[in-house]
């Protein structure tokens, strides 16, 4: 299993399991995602969900090695145009789950790792977190990140992570907004577990409501912007400058830009 699901009443526990590929974002775990988020929606004694990666990474990333398997298809148009709608349904998912999600970023996190921290109601980090949008030095585009970005912590910063390429530390993740508390990476998920019985005092419905208010009516503009990012990071994955910057990171070498 690339998803485990795990529950200590009111919290339930998502944790992206590909340890091996720092929890890169294949199809496969996608799907366990999805699915994973599906059944805690029925667990009425849930009350807020944890989002946390196994090992020493959160997440690193749509899977480049099977993305560049997808490029010898036959149709790999067609592979790039359903890996962004299937990434662009479970943020969209994430964003109208009736519960809170709670990211508990216990490494580095990076590109569309960045859209399941952003597309999570609260989040919180281990020290040694890091967090980071590398994909023009891939030669691809942060769409469906980007409004994500935008809508958490507004242009200026969004602008700086997203053309910089650069990776931040927790500190200066809190410092900007992004992360809302830092602790040490074995009180990680105790810490994640205090906000859900913090949120479990609330009224369900009450909560359903909240989240809803600031997701869709104060965010009611991102549904169209993720389907334009999705759009937009399908194009780029056809150009020139993905094929060689894929190959690049794959080779550990730099890229070499025409």
């Amino acid at each position: 299993m690339t998803v485990l699901v795990k529950k200590h009443i009111p919290t339930g526990t998502i944790v992206l399991n590909r340890p091996e590929r720092r929890n890169a974002l294949s199809r496969q775990m996608m799907t366990e995602l999805a699915q994973a988020l599906s059944d805690m929606h029925g667990e009425k004694q849930v009350r807020a969900v944890v989002l946390t990666g196994s090992g020493n990474s959160f997440c690193s990333g749509m899977d480049l090695h099977e993305m560049q398997e997808h490029s010898k298809s036959e149709r790999p148009h067609d592979e790039y145009h359903d890996d962004a709608v299937q990434y662009c349904e479970l943020l969209e998912q994430m964003l109208r789950f009736p519960k809170p999600i709670i990211a508990a970023v216990n490494g580095p996190v990076m590109a569309g790792g960045m859209g399941l921290v952003l597309a999570s109601d609260v989040v919180i980090a281990a020290s040694e977190a890091t967090f980071g949008l590398p994909e023009p030095r891939r030669g691809l585009v942060a769409g469906m990140v980007s409004p994500l970005l935008a809508f958490r912590l507004g242009a200026s910063h969004a602008a700086r992570l997203l053309l910089t390429a650069e990776s931040v530390s927790a500190s200066e993740a809190y410092r900007i907004g992004l992360v809302a508390d830092i602790t040490v990476f074995d009180l990680l998920w105790a810490r994640a577990h205090d906000l859900s019985q913090k949120i479990a005092l609330s009224a369900p419905q009450a909560i359903q409501l909240t989240k809803r208010m600031l997701n869709e009516t104060i965010g009611e503009h991102l549904g169209t912007l993720l389907a334009a990012g999705a759009a937009a990071s399908a194009t780029a994955r056809t150009t020139d400058a993905a094929t060689e910057g894929l190959a690049a990171f794959l080779e550990k070498r730099a890229p070499q830009w025409s």
